[in-house]
């Protein structure tokens, strides 16, 4: 008898593990998978939330994503809704929404340690513009060069 109930008390709790998942079973986002398969050392742009729709990369900077040079180009520009930071330097890279060598106009960074922003939705550059689909340029800078980041 005793090992009648202790076998269904086993088959009842796996059975309940198959019902309720662990919290460490969860299913990765699509950010999580964008960020595990991106090469170390680059910055990503996505037109759509949640790190789809893959605009470009690039391991340097990029002073205006509407043109025909650099990593980004022609309608990548004020397209992006979700971006992702996987540089190996330690920098962040700063986004603007303007375009030229002279990094000047509003802007934002994303700081290494953040990944990724899954969504731009509701955050401003420093000029007051919102980021979402409104970034036209980007650099990597020091953190120290950072006015605004995207955490705060």
């Amino acid at each position: 008898m005793r090992k009648t109930l202790a076998v269904a008390a086993t088959l009842g709790l796996a059975g309940l593990a198959v019902i309720v998942p662990t919290s460490g079973a969860q299913a990765a986002t699509a950010c999580d998978n964008a960020w595990n398969s991106a090469s170390s050392g680059y910055f990503y742009a996505y037109a759509n939330d949640n790190c789809s729709g893959y605009l470009g990369s690039a391991d340097g900077s990029d002073s205006n994503w509407g043109n025909d040079q650099g990593s980004f180009q022609g309608d990548d520009t004020n397209n992006a809704e979700s971006i992702l930071h996987k540089g190996s330097s330690g920098l962040a890279v700063q986004v603007f929404n303007g375009t030229g060598t002279d990094w000047a106009g509003g802007h934002t960074c994303i700081k290494k340690s953040e990944l990724y922003m899954s969504s731009l939705n509701g955050f401003s550059f420093t000029s007051g513009y919102d980021v979402d689909n409104e970034i036209s340029s980007h650099r990597w800078v020091a953190n120290a060069d950072c006015g605004k980041f995207l955490d705060s």
